[in-house]
């Protein structure tokens, strides 16, 4: 299974690919970070934001995107902002046709690490290990991105499975 993770961000959006099978080690396939200028206009921001995760979607082909689930934070303005890069994510997979599931920090980190607590380094540390890197992924919204698609291989992954069992045998026992 190939997943395009998105951590997001206005100003900077985290985009991780990987390829892996559940309880298997994930591979690498990219990172980047797109970035937008605090001082544009927050439509051009937005439309630069949608045309790149666009492009990443379509240059990796994913199976399926994960995208940070956006939780309260004291700073009203950055979640409004990190609010709006996580629609735009949702919609770029939506656009494309592919399955769209949201992860929040912690089930991220207990997926990842084995702790909900974790903090950013802990969390670089095992992406970096994870991933069989020579060098922790820079900046940490990359690290985060490539997480969150580590997460649903592993999480997603079952919990598509078992959706399709389930609807399987719903259908199956429907006739």
């Amino acid at each position: 299974m190939r997943v395009l993770g998105v951590d997001p961000g206005l100003t900077r959006c985290g985009v991780g690919v990987v390829e892996g099978v559940p309880g298997r080690p994930c591979t690498l396939i990219a990172y980047y970070v797109i970035y937008t200028d605090p001082a544009d206009d927050l439509a051009l921001r937005l439309l630069h934001l949608d045309r790149s995760l666009n492009d990443l979607v379509a240059e990796h082909q994913p199976e399926s995107v994960a995208v940070e689930r956006v939780f309260s934070q004291h700073n009203v303005r950055t979640v409004m902002g990190t609010a709006q890069a996580s629609g735009i994510a949702v919609l770029a997979g939506a656009r494309a046709g592919l399955p769209v599931q949201t992860y929040t920090p912690s089930e991220v980190k207990a997926a990842v690490t084995g702790s909900g607590q974790a903090d950013k380094a802990q969390m670089t540390a095992m992406v970096t290990r994870l991933l069989r890197l020579a060098e922790p992924p820079k900046p940490a919204d990359a690290a985060d991105a490539l997480a969150l698609a580590i997460c649903h291989v592993w999480r997603g992954g079952t919990r598509s499975k078992l959706a399709a069992a389930a609807d399987r045998a719903r259908r199956g026992g429907a006739r």
